[in-house]
């Protein structure tokens, strides 16, 4: 069976070249005799693997020296938790923005441990844009401000980096790491699940400000304590090696491809295009106000959704594999990520405008 074009949110495509050498390495990595699955993380190989991934991210986020960049476990929704266990110090309170489900999440996890300021939230309009940040009511002296860059449920995005002032900024990027540059220094924490942008599930990325480190709390278990990975160079434990080479492999490949701004560039014609389809349509619509859409997550909704899943069954035949909308929104979603090429937004648009046809 030939590739398809793999809409998933997550576990989401990866580039078929990395794909590809990592098949081509599976046995046998630079005739070592053995796959890296089964090389010890302590080993110079998998050392070699590891220091260099790191090396590239580093690169291509243009990471400040004065930041760890750490590749752990337990997803981004175990940073949930994690983030005030590692930050809170001798604060009381926390700040956070709710734009849909995982910021949502993240909120409940975190009043496990700390006070929880709701500084804004879009959940009266139904979680359909990003409030502006002038009607904030932020804390000065929180631990952090944390928000969700982008909501991969609801397809909604932020336009802007928030203002923290003197606030360290947290974000969940598991959905918008790599897809476009960024400045990491505006930031005391970065975290994002690897299984959008980076790589398989399994993988953890956090970056942290060194200056953040010494706020743990004593219950924070020493696998998850940031300074303590920090200072192991994140193999305080076993680490998920074969993620992380993964990872190594595509951060090579957006190398490759002109970096960051480069993907940016293809990222956003992408979703221009999927957008503009949509709202030339008079079959199809977008829930989204325009200057929160996602890049990365784009929903739609078809004119009868009693027709949904035939829309879906006729996409699959077409090669158009995991539209479905997330069970909680319902209608379609088509997540383009990095490796989504823009032939599949293409082949998308064209069996989209088919499927109207047939059916007004």
């Amino acid at each position: 069976m030939s590739r398809v074009y793999n809409f998933s949110a997550g576990p989401a495509a990866l580039p078929e070249e990395v794909l590809q050498q990592a098949a081509e390495e599976m046995t046998d990595w630079r005739s070592n005799g053995a796959g890296v699955m089964e090389l010890s993380h302590r080993s110079k190989a998998f050392m070699s693997i590891a220091e260099e991934a790191e090396a590239d991210l580093r690169e291509l986020l243009a990471v400040p020296d004065d930041y760890a960049v750490l590749f752990l476990q337990g997803g981004a929704s175990g940073q949930f938790g994690l983030i005030p266990m590692n930050l809170l110090g001798d604060k009381q309170s926390v700040d956070y923005v709710n734009t849909g489900q995982w910021s949502n999440k993240a909120i409940a996890e975190a009043k496990k441990y700390a006070a929880v300021n709701v500084v804004a939230s879009a959940e009266s309009g139904g979680f359909n844009s990003v409030p502006a940040q002038s009607d904030w009511t932020a804390s000065t002296d929180a631990a952090y401000l944390h928000y969700t860059p982008n909501e991969t449920i609801g397809g909604v995005e932020f336009g802007f980096v928030p203002d923290a002032g003197a606030v360290p900024l947290v974000a969940d990027m598991s959905s918008t790491i790599l897809s476009r540059p960024v400045d990491v220094s505006r930031f005391g924490l970065i975290y994002a699940g690897a299984q959008k942008n980076i790589g398989p599930s399994g993988l953890t990325v956090v970056i942290v400000k060194k200056s953040l480190f010494g706020n743990a709390a004593t219950i924070t278990p020493d696998a998850f304590n940031y300074q303590k990975q920090a200072d192991a160079g994140s193999m305080l434990n076993t680490p998920p090696t074969y993620g992380w080479y993964i990872a190594g492999l595509v951060f090579k490949w957006l190398k490759q491809r002109g970096g960051l701004d480069a993907m940016q560039a293809v990222n956003k014609r992408k979703a221009d295009k999927l957008y503009a389809a949509i709202d030339a349509s008079s079959y199809y619509s977008n829930p989204v106000a325009i200057d929160s859409r996602s890049w990365m997550n784009v929903p739609f909704i078809c004119g009868d959704s009693s027709r949904d899943t035939e829309f879906l069954a006729g996409a699959t035949e077409a090669g158009l594999h995991t539209l479905k909308g997330h069970r909680s929104v319902g209608g379609m979603r088509a997540s383009i990520y990095n490796a989504m090429p823009e032939a599949g937004v293409d082949a998308l648009i064209t069996y989209m405008a088919e499927f109207e046809r047939t059916n007004t």
